[in-house]
Parts: C-alpha cells; sequence; structure tokens
C-alpha cells in the first residue's frame, strides 16, 4: 500500500460538481494507492503512520490534534513511467481489491476516532486543497 500524505489547511472533493468530501481545518490530504497483494497487514501499517505520523504544527498527529483526514483513493500511484511515453497501471490493484482495502483503510481510522472525509472509489473526482507548509510524505507499506 502506497499513500502520499500532505499537511493542509483545508481540502476538498468534488464529484460533478457535487463536494463529497471536505475538511475546512487544518489536517491531513491523504492519497491512497493498493497493490495487488495489499491485506490486512498492510491496511493496519497504513492507518497507523496515517493516525500517528507527527506531520501537523508544533509535531503533532492527527490523533494528537483531533484533526481530520480527507482520504483519496488513487490508482495513479502505482503506475511506472519508465518506458515509453504510456504509464502502465499494472501494479495497481482492480477494483474488487482496492475498493475493500480503502474502505478498510477509512473505516480503520474511524474507529481510531479520526474524523474521516472521503472521496468516491472510482469516479473522477477534482480536488482542491490549501498545503500547510508544504509537506508531504510519500510512505509505502514494508
Amino acid at each position: 500500500m502506497r499513500a502520499v500524505i500532505q499537511r493542509v489547511l483545508s481540502a476538498s472533493v468534488t464529484v460533478d460538481g457535487q463536494v463529497v468530501g471536505a475538511i475546512d481545518e487544518p489536517g491531513l490530504l491523504v492519497y491512497l494507492g493498493v497493490t495487488h497483494d495489499d491485506g490486512p497487514q498492510e491496511i493496519a501499517w497504513t492507518v497507523g503512520k496515517i493516525r500517528d505520523l507527527r506531520l501537523l504544527r508544533d509535531e503533532q498527529s492527527v490523533s494528537d490534534a483531533g484533526a481530520p483526514v480527507l482520504v483519496i483513493s488513487q490508482f495513479t500511484l502505482y503506475g511506472d513511467g519508465r518506458k515509453g511515453r504510456r504509464p502502465t497501471w499494472l501494479a495497481a490493484a482492480p477494483q474488487p481489491v482496492s475498493e475493500p482495502a480503502y474502505d478498510a483503510v477509512c473505516e480503520a481510522l474511524s474507529r481510531d476516532g479520526i474524523r474521516v472525509e472521503r472521496g468516491l472509489f472510482g469516479a473522477d473526482m477534482r480536488v482542491a486543497s490549501v498545503g500547510d507548509g508544504p509537506v508531504t510524505l510519500i510512505i509505502e507499506s514494508p
């Protein structure tokens, strides 16, 4: 599992002009990519990192600060552009694998007391954010 985590002052995601998820206070915007063999271990590791990494101001985590997280599914995190001019998406898990993993990450963060806003899986989304920092981190489960 791979994630790009950005510290933001605010962020929102719209589908067909309708806001489907938004945070309007400091928190994290997380783009989440799932590969074929991601399972419960990778989900737990990723949730722990999103929850506990001290990326917010004053070296706080979202758990420490009670800050929200906007999670967006992002299969392109597993794109490969090393050959030719067209990237391949072979490393990205198909929907029957990736959507339940995405849901599990969001649900686990919620169970841990984090306010989670979400994109719409598989939709053509427009994401807007106001970065805070800039602070952006790429994580990948072992």
